[in-house]
């Protein structure tokens, strides 16, 4: 069995990492000639556009999943024409723009945060009028990790902030002056048989996740898992899907939906009996399910911008070490640690150590 990626990043580095005990060969394609997974994988060197390439992985991969949303969804739809796409290329072209996505799920029943569509300054004054303030403006497509972004506390931001976007098409949203931040993590295999799990506690800075904590028989486990379920079988989803949520008073607002292997579950690797990354790969080639139980009270730290020495990181009790092999830049990902402890106590302590080192790393 080949299983090609498009993309080469940490992500489908650690698809790689959980399917090779497996039996399960990778082939990427990527155009970055130093990716971090073709250290592990055959590497198809190119752009997502290149229709040799394309026509290569479609013929030498027995199915084909992505580790990142923002690839062309007609890539994915060309692909699917020639050989088997997980998740369909449908998925991909909802969650690649933001007022899609956000529609697609109202129409679901799943409640999101008021928005509009914004296509001027103009537009944008006069959504503020029914939105309210503070809120955030944000581009249709291509946003990830806080990029494309603006804060909106008054009318003397509107004008800086639809210049900063340089005239692409945007959504406004109401800020939700959320509880917590949360995430549910699904699977759906090809039979159709799906898994959860527990939700996780999510903390971010500067729009980039910084922490998330394995919060097992969460009160809003099983309003999240409704939620999931009805986008996954609307979708008729094949792989691991993340949708995104706030918190508030007692019920959720969902944020947005990542058709794919997600941030927020890197504790799973070692704090669950299955990973996601495990998992992703059991469900695209039609294999049972994992247990999503977690092992032991189990978080995840990113460590961005930069990253301590590994020797200071073991020194924190419980710490797995997960090096992306990328160099260091400001507000980049390049490297997470899991940590699984005994007790919520010696969770609690070890997480807090390596914060203090994450935030060491990402000022100097």
């Amino acid at each position: 069995m080949k299983v090609g990626i498009l993309g080469a990043g940490q992500l489908a580095r650690m698809i790689a990492l959980a399917g090779y005990p497996l039996g399960v060969e990778f082939i990427v394609l990527d155009p970055s000639a130093d990716a971090c997974a073709t250290l592990l994988c055959e590497h198809l060197h190119g752009d997502y556009s290149d229709a040799d390439l394309l026509a290569q992985l479609a013929e030498r991969a027995d199915v084909v999943t992505y580790e990142f949303e923002n690839v062309p969804a007609e890539v994915a739809e060309f692909l699917a024409a020639h050989t088997t796409v997980h998740p369909a290329p449908k998925a991909l072209a909802v969650a690649q723009d933001r007022l899609i996505e956000k529609n697609f799920l109202q129409n679901l029943g799943i409640p999101t945060p008021i928005y509009a569509a914004i296509d001027s300054l103009e537009a944008l004054e006069h959504a503020m009028l029914t939105i309210g303030w503070p809120a955030i403006l944000k581009s249709r497509t291509q946003g990830y990790d806080g990029k494309g972004q603006s804060v909106l506390k008054s009318p003397a931001d509107l004008a800086p902030a639809w210049e900063l976007l340089q005239g692409v098409a945007a959504i406004v949203e109401a800020f939700v002056p959320f509880n917590r931040e949360i995430s549910i993590i699904a699977v759906r295999n090809v039979s159709g048989a799906m898994v959860f799990y527990p939700v996780s506690e999510n903390l971010h800075h500067d729009g980039i996740l910084r922490v998330s904590s394995c919060c097992e028989a969460d009160p809003m486990q099983q309003q999240a898992e409704a939620y999931v379920t009805k986008l996954a079988e609307a979708l008729d989803y094949v792989g691991v899907l993340a949708l995104e949520l706030f918190e508030v008073e007692g019920t959720l607002l969902a944020n947005e939906f990542a058709p794919r292997v997600h941030n927020s579950g890197h504790w799973t690797i070692e704090g669950a009996e299955t990973s996601q990354f495990e998992n992703h790969v059991r469900a695209i080639i039609d294999l049972p399910l994992g247990s999503t139980a977690p092992v032991g009270f189990a978080a995840m730290v990113n460590f961005i911008g930069g990253v301590p020495t590994t020797d200071q990181l073991l020194a924190i009790p419980d710490a797995h070490v997960h090096l992306y092999g990328k160099a260091p830049r400001k507000g980049r990902k390049v490297a997470h640690v899991t940590v699984r402890s005994k007790t919520a106590e010696q969770l609690t302590a070890n997480v807090s150590a390596l914060v203090r080192l994450a935030e060491q790393a990402d000022d100097s």
